[in-house]
């Protein structure tokens, strides 16, 4: 699903990723872990097209980032904390977001919104919203539209205890669906229930998890 060649990642005197390549198969939960600062999200920015590496290419589904495509093609993305209309509800920001490709109706925008625990049909505006409604929001923006691969970063951050076994519950769906996820997660317990590899940026470098 993902072919990494070589990648390096440099902004002025500092680098942030240097020579990282790696592969990511298909239908499979690979979780990537590392201290703040490491250059996890750089990383997950520079697998979705929104960031350009200084050398080295990146390729989603076959596709070049860059060169044959400028973004991931059919993915979902989760990168820092989501931004949504705070005047708007939930359902308005989805509807909102999904007319950009036009690709699914209002039932699929309820579907996921369902999937994650959110009320559809509420009027409550997303500047109401707690930090973990705002991360369920976050997640059924990125799984709406039935993308081929996931990238998380952080997915989890403002759950209670409910809502970290829904959504790993929704992960596992997802995966069994042929989803390919990637999950960058702070929290051992993601990783270690729900991940089939995992990778540690340290140093600027992408070091499989041997004991995995």
């Amino acid at each position: 699903m993902i072919q990494v060649n070589n990648v390096t990642k440099q902004f002025k005197t500092q680098l942030v990723l240097n020579g990282i390549s790696v592969n990511y198969e298909a239908g499979k939960i690979h979780g990537i872990i590392g201290r703040n600062g490491s250059g996890k999200t750089v990383f997950l920015q520079l697998l979705c097209g929104l960031m350009r590496p200084t050398s080295g290419t990146v390729a989603v589904g076959g596709k070049v980032l860059g060169e044959d495509v400028d973004f991931a093609p059919d993915t979902g993305i989760i990168i820092e904390n989501p931004s949504f209309l705070a005047y708007k509800s939930g359902y308005g920001n989805l509807k909102d977001l999904a007319a950009i490709q036009n690709r699914i109706q209002k039932q699929e925008i309820v579907d996921a919104m369902n999937r994650v625990g959110l009320d559809a049909s509420s009027k409550k505006r997303v500047g109401k919203y707690s930090l973990g409604m705002r991360q369920r929001l976050g997640i059924a923006q990125a799984i709406m539209e039935h993308p081929k691969l996931l990238i998380l970063d952080e997915p989890m951050n403002g759950l209670d205890a409910q809502g970290l076994e829904d959504i790993r519950e929704l992960l596992r769906g997802l995966k069994a669906g042929g989803t390919t996820i990637l999950l960058a997660s702070h929290n051992p317990d993601d990783i270690e229930t729900l991940c089939d590899t995992v990778c540690q940026i340290q140093d600027g470098a992408l070091m499989k998890v041997s004991s995995w």
